[in-house]
């Protein structure tokens, strides 16, 4: 192949000319700035203007289309309407909230959002967690019943799909492969034994762990980084909370308490149903090879410098304490 210039898969946008490009689309002031704040599955920037603070997100090319963004933007619009406290997406002059910019490996789409304030706490007290608990229930409150048009977090797509990808990524046999193997099918049996009717459906955010929220001094919570969101089970979005909240928590008299100060604190609001109780444990894990999953497809941009089979090992442990912790009929 002969070319001046070689073909990317993956480049990192100029934060000092992104910062030209939005004081152009946006009313800020000259004094506008902006500085790379993390790359991977999309790249987050900061953007400052005199005290106020933004965050520009590019998509990562060909991760999500535009339709599919255009819904996230919906949900959170929805969310604001119901005074669910959540980073949001801000229009431009033109009122237009999706930026399209020619990247070296194509059109690649870009949001500005509000900064949510506060900060990420990763060890909560059982207050915090109940707070915590509140907030996904008035959120749950506002998207029981919305479909989105984005993906629809099936067993196919969590579990079948998912395994699937994880064995075609590390393609050698090993008792860990195996143990996804023997685990996703003993999940979808146990999904067939589900009364769907008395769990509930709607938008899920599907990611909400510490690293997607921050929080105030005086408690107030912030939810963000919507870009999982879909159609499922209300309940995916408890149950990985707690798989999260017993990840960060390696002492399990310490994640006791804090799990069941959030659910109090959801059931303060909205009661759980006997069934949605039943199958958290269980779907939790579905949720976890899901996770495992994007990270095997998303390799060249998020995952190239930790996705090994230690790794691996590491990963499905937290599966196997969990489910040793929730006495689960699974091997």
């Amino acid at each position: 192949m002969h070319t001046s210039v070689f073909p990317v898969t993956a480049s990192t946008l100029s934060a000092t000319h992104l910062a030209q490009y939005l004081k152009e689309k946006y009313t800020f002031s000259e004094s506008v700035t902006c500085r790379l704040f993390r790359t991977g599955i999309n790249h987050l920037y900061f953007v400052n203007d005199a005290d106020k603070k933004y965050v520009f997100r590019i998509y990562t090319f060909n991760w999500r289309t535009k339709l599919e963004i255009l819904e996230e933007v919906r949900l959170l619009l929805h969310l604001k309407d119901n005074n669910i406290p959540v980073s949001y997406p801000l229009p431009d002059k033109e009122d237009s909230y999706i930026h399209e910019v020619h990247a070296p490996e194509g059109k690649r789409y870009g949001v500005l959002f509000s900064y949510a304030e506060g900060g990420k706490v990763s060890n909560f007290t059982p207050e915090i967690s109940y707070t915590i608990g509140v907030a996904m229930a008035k959120m749950h409150q506002a998207t029981q019943h919305l479909r989105l048009e984005r993906v629809s977090y099936t067993p196919k797509v969590l579990l079948t799909d998912s395994l699937a990808t994880i064995k075609s990524f590390f393609k050698e046999s090993s008792d860990e492969i195996h143990f996804i193997e023997r685990t996703t099918h003993q999940l979808l049996d146990f999904y067939e034994q589900i009364n769907s009717g008395d769990v509930r459906t709607g938008a899920i955010h599907l990611d909400i762990w510490f690293d997607n929220m921050h929080i105030q001094d005086d408690g107030t919570i912030t939810i963000f980084d919507f870009d999982f969101c879909g159609n499922g089970w209300l309940c995916y979005d408890i149950s990985y909370f707690l798989i999260q909240l017993f990840n960060t928590n390696a002492n399990t008299s310490d994640y006791q308490p804090k799990a069941e100060s959030f659910l109090k604190g959801y059931e303060s609001m909205i009661r759980i149903s006997d069934e949605e109780k039943r199958i958290m444990s269980f779907i939790a894990i579905s949720i976890w090879f899901f996770y495992l999953r994007i990270q095997c497809e998303k390799f060249d941009t998020w995952s190239n410098i930790f996705l090994n089979k230690d790794h691996l090992k590491r990963f499905l442990g937290i599966i196997k304490r969990w489910i040793a912790f929730n006495s689960l009929p699974l091997s």
